[in-house]
């Protein structure tokens, strides 16, 4: 698992902002929200990354670059040392098939007016997967993989609930053989009786068929439960990376600490008495100086107005971006300095 499949660096996104008519004539620069800067991130193959972080911290942005439904503005994508941003045609489509998508919302991702045996056909056949004699009984394949019957194939969208159509979605994006899935919000549209039995069939799925997950999610227990590490946003930004279990246990950066303490606890009788992130996110158009988490973190000082940490190593494995950490390791080299030889 410590092969590097995936490899983002200093990506850039922005969306420019409509504007009526009038506002359009009077300004010069044309609004934009910025919803990636410079996220770095690496993917080892066969893990399962969980990326998390508030709503509208680019997380699904980061999903959609990644899979090419949305081109970046800057910054490189690798994957297998490939340059993904380069790819055209049919080296696009190959990438395709390696890096597949499941999609938030199971009531939109599927046409309504396709049974399954169309929907998963369509995928099999533009991909070229089997022989179209194979096709039917590949789809019965897959009808078996998601835990769906064989009589669902000749069935309508609208036929099924929530988490059988995400098991249909599923199916989906395993029907082209991929390596990689990235999971938006697998769950979230669904109800919470069903969201464990859809998570524990996409880990059984990734031991199966040795799979790479980009698994982006806002409940940070299934991120516990399903992720090997975890990568958290912060406004565009990858504020801390490490092992699932350290940052569950030892979260070095104040937003990733106050995103732990929010968190509601499984047993009502423990309470936190951490102080929960205060203030409201920032607006995207008007990104804040230095360190995008400065207007809320009870630590920040002036470095942090002024200069964005960069999201380097504090300890073995564990990525931060934080001055606090600099701080502290420059104080400790001064001290180790002035003792006496």
């Amino acid at each position: 698992m410590n092969e590097v499949l995936l490899r983002i660096k200093d990506l850039n996104k922005s969306f420019p902002v409509k504007q009526p008519f009038l506002e359009q004539l009077k300004s010069r620069a044309k609004p934009v929200v910025r919803a990636l800067t410079g996220v770095t991130l690496e993917v080892r193959r066969g893990e399962t990354l969980g990326i998390v972080g508030e709503s509208g911290c680019g997380k699904s942005t980061l999903a959609r670059c990644i899979v090419r439904l949305h081109e970046a503005d800057s910054g490189t994508i690798e994957y297998g040392g490939t340059d993904v941003r380069a790819l055209r045609g049919g080296q696009l489509r190959a990438y395709n098939r390696r890096v597949q998508m499941i999609f938030q919302d199971p009531y939109s991702s599927l046409n309504p007016r396709m049974t399954v045996e169309q929907t998963l056909a369509e995928a099999l056949n533009v991909h070229r997967v089997c022989p179209p004699k194979e096709v039917r009984a590949r789809i019965h394949e897959l009808l078996e993989l998601v835990g769906l019957p064989q009589s669902a194939s000749q069935r309508l969208p609208h036929e099924f609930s929530g988490g059988q159509r995400q098991r249909i979605g599923i199916a989906r994006a395993l029907s082209v053989e991929p390596e990689c899935l990235v999971a938006d919000e697998l769950v979230s549209a669904l109800d919470v009786s069903v969201q464990a039995q859809v998570v524990n069939l996409l880990l059984e799925l990734q031991e199966k068929l040795q799979l790479t997950v980009l698994f982006v999610a806002h409940d940070l227990r299934l991120v516990h439960h399903i992720s090997h590490r975890v990568a958290v946003m912060y406004l565009g930004n990858v504020v801390e990376v490490a092992d699932t279990e350290t940052i569950f246990a030892q979260p070095q950066h104040p937003y990733t600490q106050a995103l732990l303490a929010a968190a509601p606890d499984l047993n009502p009788a423990k309470k936190s008495i951490i102080a929960a992130v205060k203030g409201e996110l920032p607006s995207p158009l008007k990104m804040p100086s230095g360190c995008p988490f400065h207007t809320r973190c009870p630590h920040a000082f002036d470095r942090c107005v002024v200069e964005k940490p960069a999201l380097v190593p504090h300890r073995p494995a564990h990525l931060t971006a934080c001055h606090l950490y600099d701080e502290a390791e420059h104080r400790g080299a001064r001290q180790e300095e002035a003792l006496p030889a």
